[in-house]
Formats: C-alpha cells, sequence, structure tokens
C-alpha cells in the first residue's frame, strides 16, 4: 500500500489513558455522591468525549439530569487537569514506530475526541520529539468522531488525498471515522476495545503490536 500519511487516535491507540480517566470520574463520582466504578467498564465509557464519559458513568436514574452532568463534566475537567500526567504513558512499541514513521517521511497527525486543550498538552508531554502535522481534540463548532470533518480538515491542512492516509484507531468511533472519511481504516488490539468490534465497524485490517504497521506502508 502507498500511503503517505497515519492518522492517529490518541486515547487507546498512542497512549494507555484508561487509568488517569477512570481515577479523574471515579473522583468526580464520589463527590457527588456516587459509586465509583472498576478500571474495566472505563474501556466502553470512553471513546466519544468528556460529556458522554460523564453520562455514561452516572448512574442511569440520573444520566437524563442536565444540571448534574453539567456539573459532573466541569468537576471532571478540572480533576483531570490535576491527574492527567499519573498514569498515562505511551504503549510499548509506540516510540520506536514513530521513529520508523520519521525515518519513512511519512506524515503524521493526531485527532482525538478528548478536549483540543488536553490532547495538545498531553502530545507535547508524552511525544515530544515526533512532529505531528495536525494535533486535534474536540474543538467548539466542529462535529466529534465519527463525523469526518476533522479528519477532512487534516487532509486538507496536510495537502495529502484522503486515500493516502492510514488512520490508526482502537473503538468503532475510529473505524467509522476513517470510512466516512475516505481513509483506510486499521484497528489496533493493545487498546480499549475488542477486534469484534474493530471489524464489525469498518476495520480493513488489524494490528497486535505497533510495529506491524510498517509492512502495510
Amino acid at each position: 500500500m502507498n500511503f503517505r500519511a497515519v492518522l492517529f487516535d490518541l486515547d487507546g491507540t498512542l497512549l494507555d489513558t484508561l487509568q488517569d480517566l477512570a481515577d479523574a470520574m471515579n473522583t468526580v463520582l464520589r463527590r457527588f455522591g456516587f459509586a465509583p466504578h472498576p478500571l474495566d467498564p472505563y474501556r466502553y465509557f470512553v471513546g466519544n468525549g468528556m460529556a458522554a464519559l460523564v453520562h455514561r458513568a452516572l448512574p442511569k436514574p440520573h444520566q437524563d439530569d442536565q444540571a448534574l452532568a453539567s456539573a459532573c463534566l466541569a468537576a471532571l475537567k478540572e480533576e483531570y487537569r490535576e491527574r492527567w500526567r499519573e498514569q498515562t504513558r505511551p504503549y510499548p512499541g509506540i516510540p520506536e514506530l514513530l521513529d520508523q514513521l520519521a525515518v519513512r517521511q511519512i506524515q503524521m497527525s493526531v485527532l482525538s475526541n478528548k478536549p483540543d486543550e488536553f490532547t495538545r498538552v498531553m502530545v507535547d508531554r508524552f511525544l515530544p520529539q515526533w512532529h505531528f502535522d495536525c494535533v486535534f481534540g474536540e474543538r467548539p463548532g466542529i462535529p466529534r468522531k465519527p463525523d469526518p470533518a476533522a479528519a477532512l480538515e487534516i487532509a486538507r491542512l496536510s495537502a495529502i488525498p484522503v486515500e493516502a492516509f492510514a488512520y490508526l484507531g482502537d473503538t468503532a468511533t475510529d473505524m467509522l471515522t476513517a470510512t466516512a472519511a475516505g481513509m483506510f481504516p486499521i484497528g489496533v488490539l493493545w487498546g480499549f476495545r475488542p477486534a469484534e468490534e474493530l471489524t464489525a465497524n469498518g476495520a480493513k485490517t488489524l494490528l497486535s503490536s505497533p510495529s506491524e504497521l510498517l509492512a502495510l506502508l
């Protein structure tokens, strides 16, 4: 395949952020008088932005309480600002993959449903030695993934046709985004969701380790 660019999801693809997200949300739940969740359910709570995380983590009888959800979302952002760097790390093999992509002059970008402020600061903190053409999180006025608008914007800014992009992600949201944008959807198995979800939502191939991407380039 003749890929000229790789578009990465962030959480569950480049960085293992699950513990810090879970700890932040559980702190908020306790603050509002609700029971915390174990880590594993957070694999399904995350992926569609922080508002969706709050909705999924709240007890079902309270999920439609908009005032509560807004208060919890504000508290989550405050809490996450304090702890996003505690347990989060790049996945094993990611630094080596980024090194090889740089050597091959493959353009790299990041697109996340995490708020833009967190997306940018985390890429700067954990992946500072690599150049990314675009680093976008959730921004006002731009629809979240799986809407392809931001992915198409990245292709336009990079001046690379969408069909020359490999899109790496770990959730159905990512596979649907890639497909809608006309990019090549690649599911990663080291992230938050299982192979069945990825293939059912359009993944054309699955990677067990980051280095396997190199064989597709």
